[in-house]
C-alpha cells in the first residue's frame, strides 16, 4: 500500500522535486477542518494509485515551503511532475473531483 509521506524543508527536494513520477502534495494544518476531510481522500488515492506519491506538508511547521509555493489558503493540493507544479486545487473537494483534476497523472506508470 502506498502510504502518504510527511515532507519538511529537509526532505522536500528529494521526496517531491526529484521524485520519479507524479507527486501530490497536500499543504494542510491540523486545526483545518476541510484539511481533515480531504486527508483520508488523498490517503485512498495514494493507496489506489501506486505510481503516484502523496506527500503532506504541515504549513504550521513548514511556513517557508508554504510561502515558496504561494499557499495562501488550505487545503492546497498541488500535483508536481518533473519538479514542477502541473495542477492544483484549493479547498476540500470530493474524491472524484480530485481524480478528475489530476486524471492525466493518476495511474501513469
Amino acid at each position: 500500500m502506498n502510504q502518504p509521506i510527511d515532507a519538511t524543508s529537509a526532505n522536500f527536494d528529494q521526496e517531491v522535486l526529484q521524485a520519479d513520477g507524479p507527486v501530490i502534495v497536500d499543504f494542510w494544518a491540523p486545526w483545518c477542518g476541510p484539511c481533515r476531510q480531504v486527508g483520508p481522500v488523498l490517503d485512498q488515492i495514494a493507496a489506489d494509485n501506486p505510481a503516484v506519491k502523496v506527500v503532506k506538508v504541515n504549513v504550521d511547521d513548514e511556513f517557508d515551503l508554504a510561502t515558496q509555493y504561494r499557499v495562501t489558503n488550505i487545503p492546497a493540493i498541488k500535483l508536481f511532475s518533473e519538479g514542477e507544479v502541473k495542477a492544483e486545487i484549493v479547498g476540500a473537494r470530493p474524491r472524484k473531483a480530485i481524480e478528475a483534476e489530476f486524471a492525466d497523472y493518476l495511474g501513469a506508470e
